[in-house]
This record gives C-alpha cells, structure tokens and sequence, in this order.
C-alpha cells in the first residue's frame, strides 16, 4: 500500500489478537475480550468479529454508544458496557440492544428502575463495587442497599458483579490485591445472602498471569490481549511474555540531507550534530498523535534498524538520525511502531519512550487510517 506523506497508516493483524484471546483462556473459565476505547485502537468491530469467531461469548466495551455499535454490527453473546448509562435516553439502548450496564451508583439504580417499568422484558445488570481503586463502585456497606433496590424492581435482575484491581501489575503491592481479593469476596457473599445469583469477575491481564486466586467466574483480559506485557519492567515480567503485538503504524521518510558537526535541527536547536551526520525527516508529529515527549529520546525502525530520533518532535515531521543506513532514500517506510526481529519497535518500547504506558500510544496512533492484514 503507498502510504501519503504527512499520514501514518496503522496495520492492524486481528490473528495476533486471537492468539492473545486463546493463550489468556488457557487457565480455564471464560476470558471476557475487553474491546473498550474502539479496541484500543485496534478497531472495534473487525476485532469484535475475530474474537467471535475464536469463541468469545462476551465482550466488554467502554460506553452505550459503543455497545450499542458493536450489537448493530452483528455481533451475538453478552455485550457489557463498562461506563454504563449516564441518562435515560441511553437506559432506552440497553434494552433495545439488549446490552448488560455497569452500575456503580444507587442512582443508576433508581433510573434504571423506573426505565424498566414501561419495559416487556428483563434486564440484567453488572454491579460494579468498590473494592480499593476509589474510583466508582459500591463499597460494602452500600451492596446491601443495592441489592435492595434489584430484588424490588421485577425487571431487573444481576447477571455480573465487577470489581477493578489498583496494583495487580505491581509485584511490589501484593498485600493491596489481596486486600482487594478480600473486600470482593466479602461483597460477593453479602449480595448472594440477599438471595441474588450472577457471575462474578475482578482480575484483569496482570492478575489472570499472577494471581489465580482472583480468577473467580470470569476474567477481563485488557492489555495483554494487543501484545501488550503488564508486567515489563518488573520481576514478573517473564510471566507477560510471548504475547504478539497487533499494531505496525508506518509512515515515509520525506527528505535525507547531511548534518555538519555543530549544526544543529528542529525547533528549540535542542539536537546539536556532534560528527558529521547524515538525517532524514520523517512525516510524522504530534498532529498524528506521535507525543512531543519523544523528542532526543525515541527510536524508529527503518529497515531491520533501529535508528534514534534527533530533536524535537514537529507536529507532522521528525527527524531521525540514518548515517548507519547510506541506503535510506525520501519513499522509504519507516516504522514508528512494529516490525520484525529483536530490533522491532514494541508497544511496551514505545511507551518507555514516550514516558507512559502501552495503553496510551495504542489508543492515540490508532486514531489514524487503518488496514487489516494477515
């Protein structure tokens, strides 16, 4: 495919994600694919499809909207909307598209509730506790009450109960993950006392990898389903390895010139040639998402190596340094993300650079145009 200057192409290979679905299915129980934020950046759909096919029955995604994309689409099974409904327009969508809510309010509850009396047909909730990320949930003192408010509202019936993990990518943080192990168990037996029956899951990529005991019914499978490791960087990062990354994003080079010692390049004259030199200026920068922070500090793959960024980041051109490569012409692709070999360029990689984590560089790059490839 020609790539036009000024665009990066993202190719996306949905058989590495399946791949990840079925490696991550290996300890048992169902993996729920977690395909929020357009599949992070992977796309939503064609990933959707693929996951289907390699037999996933349930899928999370991030808002109404894309769950209600995703159902449009064809896709069959369990469709869970992560943030779930924020007004009554959108309670509306899950019963046409039968979609399963997270609910983390008593006010969520209550709408939810008064939606259901005008409707023919049950629905089923996920009920989305507190358990130490302090973010949204129940805690255990308020599962009581909402337990109180399904049993009284015959429409409304639990499917699943969530929780998030804070610190299961964190060798070092253990004692908090059983913590919240703990605080999900206890909320479980509370809600399964008030008589209500469902599906229950807390562990994401990191803790089907570390810790079985936070396995229960289900598992999220986040990061590691694009090739991401959750553990790079960390003692157990043996344990996040081999999963395929999906993403290549590729652009051009648009110009090779020799740099003299002394002269500088880019804006702020923050790179300073210290030999004689020789660059090329790549058609790529911050408008397509490729962050200012990897200024003097990333690397691209141009053929099978890699060669270091010089300057600052533009914001549709970068420049890189090619003296090792007397081969590199303007027409050239070059990688920002991918590859083949030792040398390619990963999401784990990239995001060291950029000073993140995968999950940001994935999400923004896969803005750009994207092809599908085996």
């Amino acid at each position: 495919m020609t790539i036009p200057y000024n665009s990066l192409r993202v190719r996306v290979r949905v058989a590495h994600i399946v791949d990840n679905y079925k490696a991550l299915c290996r300890p048992g129980g169902e993996t729920i694919p977690v395909i929020k934020a357009d599949a992070y950046g992977h796309g939503l759909i064609p990933v959707a499809r693929a996951l289907s096919a390699a037999g996933a029955a349930t899928f999370a995604v991030g808002t109404v909207e894309e769950a209600v994309a995703l159902r449009a689409s064809g896709i069959p099974g369990r469709i869970v909307s992560l943030l779930g409904p924020i007004d009554a327009d959108q309670c509306q969508s899950l019963w046409a598209y039968d979609i399963i809510p997270f609910v983390h309010h008593p006010d969520q509850l209550h709408l939810l509730a008064g939606v259901a009396r005008h409707m023919d047909s049950p629905l089923g909730v996920a009920l989305k506790c507190d358990t130490g990320m302090r973010r949204l949930g129940f805690t255990r003192k308020e599962a009581a009450e909402a337990a109180r408010i399904i049993t009284a509202a015959p429409s409304l019936h639990v499917a699943m109960l969530s929780s998030h993990l804070a610190t299961a990518d964190d060798p070092e943080d253990v004692d908090y993950v059983a913590a919240q192990i703990q605080e999900f168990t206890a909320i479980r037996n509370t809600l399964r006392k008030a008589g209500l029956t469902f599906q229950s899951n807390l562990a994401n990529s990191a803790a089907i990898l570390a810790h079985p005991e936070a396995h229960f019914d289900s598992r999220r499978a986040g990061i590691a389903l694009y090739g991401g490791n959750p553990f790079h960087g960390a003692s157990l990062a043996h344990l996040g390895q081999g999963f395929k990354p999906a993403m290549d994003v590729a652009t051009r080079i648009v110009s090779v010139h020799d740099l003299a010692p002394g002269q500088s390049i880019s804006y702020g004259r923050t790179f300073t040639a210290p030999d004689s030199m020789r660059v090329a200026v790549v058609a790529a920068g911050y408008a397509d998402a490729y962050s200012r922070s990897l200024s003097n500090t990333g690397f691209m793959l141009l053929g099978d190596t890699r060669v270091p960024i010089c300057g600052r980041v533009c914001m549709q051109l970068t420049a890189v340094d090619v003296s090792e490569i007397p081969s590199a012409k303007p027409g050239d692709e070059i990688l920002l993300l991918g590859g083949q070999g030792e040398e390619a360029i990963t999401p784990d990689d990239l995001a060291d650079w950029w000073g993140t984590i995968p999950y940001e560089p994935l999400c923004l790059l896969g803005l750009n145009p994207r092809e599908y490839i085996d």
